[in-house]
C-alpha cells in the first residue's frame, strides 16, 4: 500500500492533522528512527515523521536520518513533504514566508548521508536536480491559492549547527547565491533521493540571518514566535496539497538504478 511521507520539522512535532492516527515503531538496519505516526488525510494514508522528537529533544545533528528515510520507504511512501525552519539570506524573504528551494549547497560534516557506504559497492548519484519538480509545483500552486507568499526555485544551505551563523558566515553564504540557511536538509533530501523518493522541503522562514547590519541578531524567542505562526500556515498548506498527490511514476523514483559502478 502505498502511502505519503511528511516529515515534520520545527514547530510540526505532533500528528493532530491525522485521523485515525496511531503511532508505529520499525526495526531498521540504522538503528532508532524518529517518532512515526501513521492516519489519514482526505483518505490518503500518511506516515508522519517527527524529525526532532515529539518533545523536540533531537537536535539537527542528533537526528538519525538514514533511519528516518528508510523507515519510510519501508511503509511505502513514494512522495514525502518535508518542513523546516530557515533563516533568510536575502531581504526580499521575509520572516513568515515560506520558500521552495530547487537547489542545495551541503555545509554538514558530522552525518552519515549515504545508504551506500559498504565495500563492494560504489554509487554515484547524479544530483544536479535533488527535489522533485512535480511536487514542488503542486506545492507552489497550492500555496498561491492558499493566499501565502512563497518563493519558487531558490537555494538552500545547510549548515551543521546548532549553533546560529557569524555575521562572516552570513555574508559568504549570500556570496554563494544561497537564499535561505537551515540545519536539515542534508542529509535528508540526498537519502531520499538514494531511496527513490519524490521529495521536496517547504522551507519556513523565521527570521533574518546576521547578514543585516542595522538589525541586531536574532533571538530564539523571536524564532519560536515565527515558528509557531508558520506551522499552522504550513499544516492548512499540507491538507490542500496531500488530496492532489497522484501515485505516479516520476524520475526521482529511478535517480539511483544506474549509478552503481
Amino acid at each position: 500500500m502505498e502511502m505519503i511521507g511528511i516529515i515534520g520539522g520545527s514547530g510540526l512535532e505532533n500528528p493532530e492533522i491525522l485521523k485515525n492516527a496511531r503511532e508505529i515503531k520499525l526495526k531498521t538496519p540504522f538503528g532508532k528512527h524518529s517518532p512515526i505516526t501513521v492516519g489519514e488525510i482526505s483518505g490518503k494514508k500518511i506516515a508522519l515523521l517527527s524529525r526532532h522528537g515529539k518533545k523536540h529533544e533531537l537536535s539537527p545533528s542528533n537526528v538519525n536520518y538514514r533511519a528516518n528515510i528508510w523507515a519510510l520507504r519501508k511503509l511505502g511512501c513514494k512522495h514525502v513533504l518535508a518542513s523546516s525552519a530557515c533563516g533568510s539570506l536575502r531581504e526580499e524573504i521575509k520572516p513568515g514566508d515560506f520558500v521552495l528551494p530547487n537547489q542545495f549547497i551541503d555545509r554538514t560534516f558530522k552525518r552519515q548521508n549515504t545508504f551506500f557506504d559498504k565495500e563492494g559497492k560504489v554509487v554515484h548519484l547524479p544530483m544536479a536536480e535533488p527535489f522533485c519538480p512535480k511536487l514542488r509545483k503542486l506545492i507552489f500552486d497550492e500555496a498561491k491559492k492558499l493566499g501565502y507568499k512563497i518563493h519558487l526555485d531558490k537555494t538552500v544551505i545547510t549548515i551543521e549547527g546548532p549553533r546560529f551563523s557569524t555575521k562572516a558566515e552570513s555574508k559568504l553564504f549570500r556570496s554563494w547565491n544561497a537564499d535561505v540557511i537551515n540545519m536539515t536538509t542534508i542529509p535528508e533530501a540526498v537519502l531520499a533521493r538514494e531511496a527513490g523518493l519524490c521529495y521536496q522541503v517547504i522551507a519556513m522562514s523565521t527570521d533574518y540571518d546576521c547578514f543585516l547590519e542595522d538589525k541586531p541578531a536574532v533571538t530564539i524567542a523571536e524564532v519560536l514566535k515565527v515558528m509557531k505562526e508558520n506551522s499552522d500556515k504550513v499544516k492548512e498548506l499540507f491538507l490542500a496539497i496531500i488530496p492532489k498527490i497522484k501515485h505516479e511514476d516520476c524520475d526521482c523514483m529511478h535517480a539511483a538504478e544506474n549509478a552503481n559502478i
